[in-house]
């Protein structure tokens, strides 16, 4: 094992014990400048097993734990590249199938394979979608072009949800361009199912994608009209319908929110707006009754609060997005996928920063990393905070955020 190995492992396992860098020192029977020197790699150029045996015991962990190099694997240009590739392949464009296209695959099938691709996502696993959804999207593009009658309208509405998702990775993954794209093809196959709680489920991913994208206030306007359009036709389809129809509203939120930041002019107005969305999104979520997670929507009056917090956040309202976060109950939270919770952790941390609270925002990004490693290692606007924290933190937390920086793999 190399310096910078050994001691980044250090520092994680440091981090994850909660050790300060005094305490750490006195467990090792060294100093605390020994430890400052070797986390920053300036001392045991070559560790010494014995060395590496005693920060293994005082760490609690196992030798053979301590030097195995547990990285995150995120999303990388190759797993972009073929998730671009296939929104650019000649079935999922044009809806036809090439002539040397195969039996398309059952719609039973890409069902079981969509579910698979969503809780994977739903666990904070989004590097895997880089490898399942190229195929995902081909098969259910031949699938919907070789079929008739419902076997076609079910696998459209498929094709729809699979877009959907890969909407919903490159917006994690920080390409939101291609988000966009994604999220229009999920639009236009999402009418062809003739299905209206597909099309407000497409909609809620391509009015996010439009949002990230720097296109809220289009995003507000397209996301309302559908809300408009499809509201009678959801509320007579029950949970499904009610879930949807939410997060039309909760969408519409966080675009209002995106649009009142960028507006300096109009900032006050765009967001006085704001909590209109969100307590029509209450009203759907109190119907309902329950959080549930129809159509992979984790909605439910939960999920309503997650949102508040996150409107906060983007209108720079730190405090109050704390206050929110604060006042939502641990059980409920609990409930919900593991993605949805380190969102609100994330989110949570971007309100500290805001409020000044910078050590209370590392541990709960640290916190945060525990549950879904990907939502802060890997995605774009976490490592951007982590980046920020690292200019303003000083004191305890110093060795907790480095050590973080350096499982971001930033730059030092």
């Amino acid at each position: 094992m190399n310096n910078f190995q050994f001691r980044r492992r250090v520092a994680y396992w440091r981090g994850r014990r909660r050790m300060t860098q005094a305490h750490f020192a006195a467990l090792m029977g060294k100093s605390v400048r020994w430890v400052e020197e070797l986390e920053a790699g300036r001392v045991q150029a070559n560790p010494q097993l014995s060395v590496m045996l005693l920060a293994a015991s005082k760490l609690g962990i196992t030798l053979e734990r301590l030097l195995s190099d547990e990285a995150v694997a995120c999303a990388g240009q190759r797993e972009l590249d073929a998730v671009r590739a296939a929104l650019h392949h000649h079935d999922v464009i044009t809806g036809a199938c090439g002539a040397a296209a195969e039996e398309p695959v059952p719609v039973e099938l890409l069902d079981r394979t969509l579910a698979y691709a969503h809780d994977g996502f739903q666990r904070g696993h989004f590097a895997q979608l880089g490898t399942v959804l190229p195929t995902l999207l081909i098969d259910a593009s031949q699938a919907a072009h070789h079929h008739r009658g419902d076997d076609q309208l079910a696998a459209f509405r498929l094709l729809s949800l699979s877009l959907e998702l890969a909407n919903a990775a490159l917006i994690k993954w920080g390409d939101t361009e291609t988000a966009v794209l994604a999220g229009h093809r999920a639009m236009a196959a999402a009418e062809r199912s003739e299905h209206p709680v597909t099309m407000a489920s497409a909609a809620r991913h391509l009015a996010d994608a439009m949002t990230n994208h720097g296109q809220a206030a289009e995003a507000v306007a397209f996301v309302t009209a559908v809300a408009g359009r499809l509201q009678g036709e959801l509320l007579r389809r029950g949970p499904d319908g009610l879930s949807v129809l939410g997060m039309l509203y909760l969408k519409a939120a966080m675009a209002q929110a995106a649009a009142a930041e960028a507006d300096d002019r109009r900032f006050a107005a765009l967001a006085r707006r704001v909590p209109d969305h969100l307590a029509a999104a209450a009203g759907h979520a109190d119907h309902l009754g329950r959080d549930d997670n129809r159509l992979w929507t984790s909605f439910g009056p939960t999920n309503v609060q997650l949102y508040e917090v996150a409107a906060h956040v983007q209108l720079s309202e730190g405090a109050d997005a704390i206050a929110v976060a604060a006042g939502i109950r641990d059980i409920a939270v609990a409930s919900l996928p593991r993605e949805r919770r380190a969102h609100l952790l994330t989110d949570r941390a971007h309100g500290e920063t805001q409020a000044g609270l910078h050590e209370k925002a590392v541990d709960t990004l640290l916190e945060a990393e525990r549950l879904a490693p990907e939502e802060v290692l890997c995605r774009p606007r976490s490592r951007a905070l982590v980046e920020d924290l690292r200019l303003l933190v000083t004191g305890s937390a110093e060795g907790r955020l480095r050590a973080l920086a350096d499982r971001c793999e930033l730059p030092g």
